[in-house]
């Protein structure tokens, strides 16, 4: 086994700063609180687990998501859709149902901002 580094692409610094690394500009700021608002509920957070435990490419039809909760499928749709503006997920209609995927760029993009600087360390 190499004991080279490798180089992590896809990663900007610039772009995704982690909390400690650089203060956000205002556009940064703005656009992150709209994913963590939308993150902030429960059942949201809940679907777009849901979703993503399909794994990347995999997708999951609204008549799945629905029955795990106590709720009607109106408020569902609801949901779904501010997940949708928020750029977490996105989605496809097909006949009667809508089928949802997760947008691994958008959980990458999270994933960079709550790294640690040791821990963003430790991949470089």
């Amino acid at each position: 086994m190499s004991k080279q580094q490798l180089e992590v692409i896809g990663q900007d610094a610039a772009c995704c700063p982690g909390p400690s690394s650089a203060p956000l500009d205002e556009g940064q700021a703005a656009e992150l609180a709209k994913v963590f608002k939308a993150l902030g509920d429960p059942v949201r957070l809940r679907l777009l687990s849901m979703i993503a435990s399909r794994g990347e490419g995999g997708e999951v039809c609204v008549c799945e998501l629905s029955p795990a909760f106590d709720l009607s499928q109106p408020t569902i749709s609801h949901h779904l859709k501010l997940l949708r503006q928020a750029g977490l997920i996105d989605c496809e209609r097909r006949g009667t149902w809508v089928y949802y995927w997760v947008l691994p760029a958008a959980l990458d993009r999270l994933a960079v901002f709550l790294k640690t600087p040791t821990a963003v360390e430790a991949l470089a």
